[in-house]
């Protein structure tokens, strides 16, 4: 453990040094783990426990942090701690893989360093500028990084730039949002702002926009056109990890009142440019994944990521832990040893710990389950973590929450949306927790001492009480949290998928005779399937009216219009370009994405068949638009469909239902027979499924008034034959299973 004196302190673990070990310290590959973060977003549960070791899909979050680091060649890591610094020790020297004495260990050295009187990141940084303990350029992240990304290519240029500029301090790397952007991309409340010369690199100015800003406008710096060229960008994710040399740490110590890496640091480095002569780098990567659990919505994000192999390897029956044996079954659901699922209950896209009982009639979906849980007869279980020995008795119901360890709710007990129970607490049974504000409920104080028991709360034979939150002024200047009130945030971890644009997939109920798999009933009917690894983004029509006038709408319509009148066979990047540059300038959600687009290329082919613009018919108009233009199917295919769930292609083929339907002068009988065209090219040319056509016909939505259900059944014969050419391949399978 770790050696206390003076006002830090430092723990050290080394293996014994190899001959030539001294010369050869200065190329050593250093990392900064900074594993305190001076807030409460993450309280009752850090009373117990340190954000870094919280369980993120059932595997303590420094885990994912440790592994990124080893993967890219860290040979020495320094582990900053704060409160909780004795937990996370012991953690670190009892694990088989990350002891320093472990002889598997893939670092040459681990050190924990304490500062007793550290308040904030930029006093962490201070003290190991002071002990002379970085050699060379050194990996700066946060205990709760979770990432997969390699960072050979950019070490490479990072050092390339030391050589040629010996000023090149520090190099970013950031996350650019691509076209089916990962959650992180849309769960912050603060949007950074990077101003970056787009010849090298090199970012020049930085700041934040706070969604409640009154003026969200951007002062640029004048000194920034002396530039050739630079590029303002507001979509990029800042994933905290910095390539730094030991000038980074001297630039720190220079400045006693810089807190936090970005809003000060970064901000006051670049500003202050002309007097430290210092220049900081960009790398935008494109592939990969990173992100932070910094906040309730990252951690939701990140955990629905993993699920979903986004981040792999980092996946469930990856195994991340020695002593884990996870194995993914039906559902998209992976299971450890020792879990028992009776007949008659479903687990639906979760992850479910060892030696867990789950009995009859219980619903688990989109959860993640720790180790020796006990689940009750008749349980619904929906979006939330429950962390380890945790029973939740017969009929429960548990919405977007989290359980921490060794919580207890009664029967028929009802948690809400939102809510954040800690470790120890008991709900009793037939409780029903408030959810206008989400309970968050404690067993313990701030000092760790037990509280009284609020019986109005939690019912006669509960534990625990509500647990209020002081802001500190670490919470509400924090530059990548985003908003400080760690209520707020609790109420952020049931934010509006739609109103955030978040992607997340649907939860497959697929039939099956096995035990993750059982007979549906009407309770459970609502969800759709979705193949692995698959997004659907959410969103309807059902608040975004076709006839609603807004700025990205019209702009967007008009340029896509504009761009397939034009010659045949022109290219259609250049519209793609403009039409994502006008998605981010006005932040359009994804349902308007899609309705823009199917609305375009609707009005375009009902040009088509008026006589002014050739008159063609509805099959020859639909060949027309789609395949007239080279690049259009697929831009159709990543941002209209964006992607190839069944979810996804049915709300296109709504989407240009609707826009047909809105098509002044197109009776309805003709708007359903280039319908049905457009659907049978669409369908020809692989961007919509013979599945997602038949979800659409069978969605209610597509059949609401007379004129939608006159559009749709003109689409019958295509619906027919894709269902008759469904049934022969069935016959055809079963007859090869008889010849077997």
């Amino acid at each position: 453990m770790s050696k206390q004196g003076g006002k830090g302190a430092a723990g050290k673990g080394k293996k014994p040094a190899k001959a030539g070990g001294d010369d050869k310290r200065e190329d050593a590959l250093q990392a900064v783990i900074i594993a305190d973060y001076f807030q409460d977003r993450f309280r009752p549960f850090t009373l117990d426990k340190p954000r870094c070791l919280l369980p993120l899909v059932n595997v303590p979050v420094i885990e994912y942090t440790l592994e990124f680091l080893a993967s890219n060649g860290v040979q020495e890591v320094f582990i900053y701690c704060g409160t909780h610094s004795e937990d996370i020790e012991q953690y670190i020297h009892e694990s088989t893989r990350w002891s320093p004495n472990s002889i598997i260990s893939p670092f040459s050295s681990l050190e924990f360093i304490r500062v007793s009187d550290a308040t904030s990141v930029g006093d962490f940084l201070r003290d190991l500028d002071k002990r002379s303990l970085i050699s060379g350029d050194f990996i700066l992240v946060h205990g709760d990084l979770v990432a997969n990304i390699q960072l050979d290519a950019v070490l490479a240029k990072h050092r390339a730039r030391r050589e040629a500029n010996r000023d090149a301090c520090m190099t970013m790397l950031l996350r650019s949002v691509g076209l089916e952007p990962h959650r992180a991309a849309k769960a912050r409340g603060i949007t950074p702002v990077f101003v970056i010369d787009d010849t090298d690199g090199r970012c020049l100015q930085y700041d934040e926009i706070h969604p409640l800003m009154k003026d969200r406008r951007l002062i640029l710096d004048p000194s920034l056109f002396k530039h050739e060229s630079f590029e303002v960008r507001s979509n990029l994710i800042d994933c905290g990890i910095d390539i730094c040399t030991p000038d980074v740490l001297a630039l720190w110590s220079e400045s006693f009142d810089y807190e936090l890496p970005r809003k000060n640091f970064l901000h006051g480095v670049l500003k202050d440019w002309e007097l430290n002569g210092k220049l900081i780098y960009t790398e935008i990567f494109e592939d990969g994944y990173a992100a932070r659990a910094s906040n309730l919505m990252m951690y939701d994000c990140i955990s629905k990521d993993i699920l979903e192999r986004w981040v792999l390897p980092f996946a469930p029956d990856s195994n991340l832990m020695h002593d884990q044996s996870y194995r993914k079954v039906k559902n998209n659901s992976y299971v450890e040893s020792g879990v028992l699922v009776e007949r008659g209950s479903k687990v639906l896209q979760s992850a479910i710990g060892k030696d867990t009982s789950i009995r009859a009639g219980s619903l688990i979906s989109g959860s993640v389950v720790g180790r020796r849980c006990q689940i009750g007869k008749d349980v619904k279980i929906k979006d939330s973590y429950i962390f380890e020995d945790v029973v939740i008795e017969d009929g429960a119901v548990i919405i977007h929450s989290i359980l921490a360890g060794g919580v207890k709710v009664g029967a028929n007990a009802h948690i809400p949306e939102g809510s954040l129970i800690s470790y120890n607490v008991e709900i009793d049974r037939d409780i029903k927790l408030p959810s206008k504000p989400p309970a968050r409920i404690s067993a313990k104080t701030d000092d760790g001492e037990p509280v009284e028991t609020d019986a109005s709360l939690v019912g006669p034979g509960g534990k625990g009480a509500t647990y209020s939150v002081t802001v500190h002024d670490s919470d509400s200047d924090s530059e990548d949290e985003g908003d400080g009130d760690p209520a707020q945030l609790q109420n952020n971890l049931i934010y509006s998928l739609e109103g955030l644009n978040v992607s997340t997939l649907s939860v497959s109920t697929l039939a099956s005779d096995d035990d993750y798999d059982s007979d549906e009933d009407e309770e459970h009917a609502g969800y759709l399937h979705a193949g692995d690894g698959q997004r659907e983004r959410l969103s309807s029509f059902t608040s975004d009216d076709a006839s609603k006038p807004d700025a990205f709408h019209g702009d967007a319509v008009n340029g896509l219009v504009d761009a397939l009148r034009g010659d045949d066979n022109a290219d259609f990047d250049s519209a793609k370009l403009e039409f994502m540059g006008l998605r981010l300038s006005n932040n359009a959600s994804d349902s308007s994405m899609r309705r823009a687009i199917a609305v375009a290329f609707t009005k375009r082919a009902a040009e088509m068949l008026n006589p002014e613009h050739g008159g063609l018919e509805p099959s020859k108009a639909a060949e027309r638009v789609l395949r007239g233009k080279n690049g259009a199917v697929k831009f159709i295919k990543d941002v209209g469909v964006g992607g190839d769930d069944v979810k996804q292609q049915a709300e296109f083929a709504l989407a240009l239902q609707k826009g047909l339907l809105n098509i002044k002068g197109l009776e309805s009988g003709r708007a359903g027979t280039l319908l049905a065209a457009l659907l049978q090219q669409l369908y020809s040319l692989d961007v919509l499924e013979e599945e997602g056509i038949l979800a659409w016909w069978a969605d209610k939505r597509a059949a609401e008034g007379e004129t939608m259900t006159t559009v749709k059944e003109k689409c019958k014969v295509l619906v027919d034959w894709l269902e008759e050419a469904d049934e022969e391949d069935s016959d055809e399978d079963d007859g090869d299973e008889d010849s077997d």
